[in-house]
């Protein structure tokens, strides 16, 4: 069997197969999901599942988070901010934003713009702050390009890899709610302490988070699977697209006639290699994020999908080279991954 072997920068090295990646990718569509429960939707038993889920998390290659719907809850206003630096600087630059608790994603960038990153401000008058005096006096800044998030079409939480087929999906996806999503704006204080305690750990048990708020166990279960069921906050598990074999990411900023705009930003992000879809301000409305195996697979995206937009006008393709934050976790852990193809038996 061909297994890939990752090696970290403590020299530990994970092997990872079909198998891990097929349970990674039902672990991204169901999060919270018992070992028992992703163990029938894939076909193996219980311990198997846990015993290679388990090993996944000691290693830090797989974790599990939670992401608001910033727009529904009141959170925050999101925006992609593209950043130049000055030559050389570039990782101090990234280091700095990483370390904004504003900041929910920072990756480096081929391209015009060095740096990428996604801000959640929670006013108007908090991200005018932002782009006129915080990101301009980190030394090393040169310029910043901002597109304010407009609607999401389909988020990180809500992509997973490509292992499963529909049976399998079908057993794991949650119900939708009847007559879709209900317009929202804030939390309560308590559910605010709840989704604090899920994004800090997606996985963590009902009698944990009672314990944590001094509230009882029905009380909690109640809270936290409202959130989830409505959708305002978004468990998530993240992990890094080489491990499961997509060793590609490319962001493309779209340019997309008016009429057109929510035709294919829900045809894209429907596809199984977009991870993320928003429709933005600025010179381009689509924002989009794309994971393939390798270039080709990107090619045949571009112009096989893509290219069959009309609607589409203009495309900037850019690939990232380092994530160096992803869903408010640090990466920096898992960037320096050195990785080969062996044969083990």
């Amino acid at each position: 069997m061909s297994r890939r072997i990752f090696t970290n920068p403590t020299q530990k090295r994970l092997q990872v197969d079909v198998l891990d990646r097929r349970l990674v990718a039902a672990l991204q569509v169901s999060p919270r999901a018992s070992w028992g429960e992703l163990g029938r939707a894939v076909g193996e038993h219980e311990r198997t599942v846990a015993r290679r889920l388990q090993r996944l998390f000691a290693e830090g290659m797989v974790r599990v988070t939670a992401i608001y719907d910033d727009l529904r809850t009141g959170h925050g206003r999101p925006a992609h901010v593209h950043v130049q630096v000055r030559p050389g600087t570039a990782g101090e630059v990234a280091l700095a934003l990483a370390g904004r608790r504003d900041t929910r994603s920072v990756y480096a960038l081929t391209g015009a713009a060095d740096l990428a990153c996604e801000l959640v401000s929670p006013s108007r008058e908090d991200l005018h702050r932002v782009l006129t005096a915080d990101l301009t006096a980190i030394d090393g800044v040169l310029q910043t390009q901002t597109q304010v998030v407009l609607h999401t079409f389909r988020t990180v939480a809500e992509w997973h890899a490509p292992y499963l087929g529909e049976t399998e999906l079908a057993e794991l996806r949650p119900t939708p709610l009847p007559g879709g999503l209900p317009d929202e704006e804030g939390l309560s204080p308590l559910e605010e302490e709840i989704a604090e305690l899920l994004v800090a750990d997606g996985r963590i048990a009902f009698t944990a988070v009672a314990e944590r708020l001094d509230i009882s166990v029905p009380t909690a279960r109640r809270r936290v699977t409202s959130l989830i069921e409505r959708r305002l906050l978004l468990p998530r598990a993240e992990v890094e697209p080489a491990l499961l074999g997509l060793e590609v990411e490319a962001v493309l900023c779209l340019k997309v006639r008016p009429y057109g705009l929510d035709l294919v930003g829900q045809r894209l992000a429907a596809h199984p290699s977009v991870r993320y879809c928003a429709a933005t301000s600025g010179t381009y409305s689509l924002n989009v994020q794309v994971v393939t195996a390798n270039e080709a697979d990107l090619y045949r995206f571009m112009t096989q999908v893509v290219g069959g937009y009309d609607e589409i006008t203009d495309v900037d393709l850019t690939l990232i080279t380092r994530a160096y934050k992803r869903g408010h976790l640090h990466k920096s852990g898992l960037l320096t991954l050195d990785h080969r193809w062996e044969k083990t038996p």
